[in-house]
């Protein structure tokens, strides 16, 4: 069978403070009626995804999108269609919204979406949604003050609220003091902290997830943590990306983009190739290698939640 193929815009409308996002439910006498989703609607013949949304909006919700750039692109294979969600961000908007075809409409603070019953469509844009845009991976450092002064400058000069500690040179236990002092410091600032080794990490430190090397990604058969932490993974191909997808990852890191000092001899992926990759991946995915903040806006216009790096985050 054939399966018809639906191609959908939809909103993350996020509020001023960038705490609260806009949703919208399900009319009951429609498809999975009673559910939340993020607004928007079919495109008509001829329009692209953004013109979609501007006019989904406008009917829907009353509102006029000012600036809206690309959240995430999710392909969903549902027993009798296969839907796209192309999902956009949208913080710069005119209007309240409401309701203007009778459905409810709510503000919803992110730390309880969750709570809220979505198509199973809608799942990996809450995982874009909570996610912010840098992904800082610490650099190694033998000098514990300088690790604690570097982790305080990203976070309190550049707003960076996601963090992966890396150290390959601490055993155990050295990891596990370090990790303890860098959570206490992301507590400070509202940030999240992933640990970079063993799942079993997570039972001495509090952290909020794991970030798994390609390697030991590779050797999983199931999701190795429970789904109220944060997993995620290093990948470079497309077998990666699957395997990422198939255990339950909820983002991933694509690497190299470009060549880099610490890996010349590995052929980067280059922007092409690099969106190909993400179109179906499923899940956010962060530009690593190479990357820059003046890399950030062509980074979410191929796809990407953002990008990742050590250099331009660690300084």
């Amino acid at each position: 069978m054939v399966k018809r193929r639906v191609h959908v815009a939809a909103a993350a409308i996020i509020s001023a403070d960038s705490r609260e996002v806009l949703l919208a439910r399900r009319p009951s006498n429609v498809d999975q009626g009673g559910l939340w989703e993020f607004p928007g609607g079919k495109l008509a013949p001829y329009e692209t995804g953004l013109e979609a949304l501007k006019r989904e909006l406008h009917e829907e919700l009353g509102v006029e999108i000012r600036r809206a750039q690309p959240l995430i692109r999710i392909h969903h294979e549902y027993a009798d269609k296969h839907v796209l969600l192309d999902v956009w961000q949208v913080h710069d908007f005119a209007g309240e919204p409401f309701g203007r075809e009778g459905q409810a409409v709510r503000w919803v603070p992110m730390e309880e979406l969750h709570s809220y019953p979505f198509p199973a469509a809608n799942l990996p844009i809450l995982r874009a949604v909570m996610l912010p845009t840098e992904y800082l991976i610490s650099a190694e450092e033998d000098d514990e003050d300088v690790f604690l002064e570097r982790l305080e400058r990203a976070m309190r000069e550049d707003g960076v609220r996601l963090v992966q500690l890396r150290a390959k040179t601490l055993d155990e236990d050295a990891y596990v003091a370090r990790a303890e002092k860098a959570l206490a410091m992301c507590r400070r600032f509202g940030a999240r902290l992933m640990l970079n080794g063993e799942p079993s990490l997570l039972e001495r430190v509090e952290a909020d997830g794991i970030h798994l090397t390609s390697e030991r990604l590779m050797s999983l058969e199931r999701r190795p943590i429970s789904e109220e932490k944060w997993l995620a993974a290093s990948t470079h191909d497309q077998a990666q990306l699957t395997q990422a997808h198939r255990i339950g990852c909820d983002f991933v890191t694509l690497s190299p983009l470009r060549t880099t000092p610490s890996h010349p001899e590995v052929a980067p992926i280059g922007w092409h190739d690099f969106q190909q990759l993400v179109e179906h991946a499923g899940m956010p995915v962060f530009a690593l290698g190479g990357m820059t903040r003046h890399d950030a806006n062509h980074a979410r216009a191929v796809g990407a939640q953002g990008i990742a790096s050590i250099r331009d985050f660690w300084k």
